[in-house]
């Protein structure tokens, strides 16, 4: 009798509010990372393969809405309620510098270059700080018409889009002359606005629905209708064939892309989802929740004869074997808090 194909995923705790952010690194020499924002106001970082927990970075006063990684995962970024953006050296945990502001940071992003970090929140002000220069002043553009909530840099880092909590779209801006050149029209505040890895597409949630944009003509490429309210969305970046996307109804649903035909619906979470993301290869995909937890989804579900290898947070042998190799190197360096 053929084996039911199960989506049994590994369960990451730690956070001990919700989880409002996460955000994969590509893939380095050591492999990929994870790294989690959560209302505890402590961004925790993991091993992207298996989920399991390297480090804890504290230092913030207020809940954590967003963390990313540099390109070569050697830095850490965070944005927080407590007026400040942070960077951080994500081998050892040490923060490198505090960039203050004067209210709540909602979002962060690297440069691809990695010389610079995007920041954007309640100011309506998207600010560029200079890496290389950490006390220089950023440079500010402050025509955003509402609170910022998501950012990010595309077209090798000449162009910065961002969307708002309180107004629908997503505005894109030159950095050349610091003017918004391009505005996507959406029906409802944008939650999530993800670049794919090849840069080709835009993926974007508003209320009840999913689009995906051309990045470089500004053209919609598909819109679907979702089942419920979906607080984020993402693109599988190796093929393209397929997206995610999660909400209000607790569940990471899986569509898609050509067709918007639902493939599968993974349950599990006890709260509704705050953000999904594919892992770069593009084999896995992560989901964080207001219940607390990050829960690692398989593209393609074992079954429950494979699934005693994975079940709760033990990796699978064959990806622990190659794995664990990695993480004594990465440990062996880190004084990271413990969670």
């Amino acid at each position: 009798m053929e084996k039911k194909k199960v989506a049994l995923p590994l369960v990451c705790h730690g956070h001990s509010r919700p989880v409002v952010d996460l955000f994969y690194s590509p893939i380095t020499p050591d492999g990929y990372f994870l790294i989690s924002a959560s209302k505890d106001s402590t961004p925790m970082l993991r091993n992207g393969e298996t989920g399991d927990w390297i480090g804890t970075f504290e230092g913030h006063k207020g809940a954590v809405w967003s963390s990313c990684l540099d390109t070569n995962a050697l830095r850490v970024a965070s944005a927080s309620a407590d007026f400040s953006a942070k960077l951080w050296d994500a081998l050892t945990g040490d923060e490198l510098h505090s960039f203050e502001h004067k209210h709540i940071v909602r979002a962060c992003a690297f440069s691809e270059d990695t010389h610079h970090l995007l920041t954007g929140g309640v100011e309506k002000i998207l600010r560029i700080f200079d890496l290389n220069r950490l006390d220089a002043a950023p440079r500010e553009v402050d025509n955003s018409p509402g609170s910022i909530r998501t950012v990010a840099w595309l077209h090798s880092d000449q162009t910065i889009l961002s969307s708002c909590s309180d107004t629908s779209g997503v505005r894109f801006w030159d950095l050349r002359s610091g003017k918004i050149v391009q505005t996507l029209e959406t029906k409802s505040p944008v939650t999530s606005a993800e670049v794919s890895q090849d840069g080709r597409y835009i993926t974007t949630a508003d209320g009840s629905t999913v689009k995906f944009w051309d990045s470089n003509h500004f053209e919609l490429v598909k819109s679907y209708d979702m089942p419920c309210n979906v607080e984020s969305a993402s693109l599988e970046p190796k093929h393209g064939n397929k997206f995610i996307a999660g909400g209000e109804d607790m569940w990471v649903h899986v569509f898609d892309f050509h067709t918007g035909k639902e493939l599968g619906c993974n349950k599990g979470h006890h709260g509704p989802i705050h953000c999904v993301r594919f892992a770069p290869g593009g084999e896995s995909y992560a989901s964080g929740s207001e219940d607390g937890t990050i829960r690692i989804w398989l593209t393609s579900p074992v079954s429950r004869e494979e699934s005693d290898a994975v079940r709760g947070n033990a990796p699978n042998p064959k990806v622990k074997a190659v794995v664990d190799e990695v993480n004594r190197k990465i440990k062996s360096s880190l004084h990271i808090g413990t969670a």
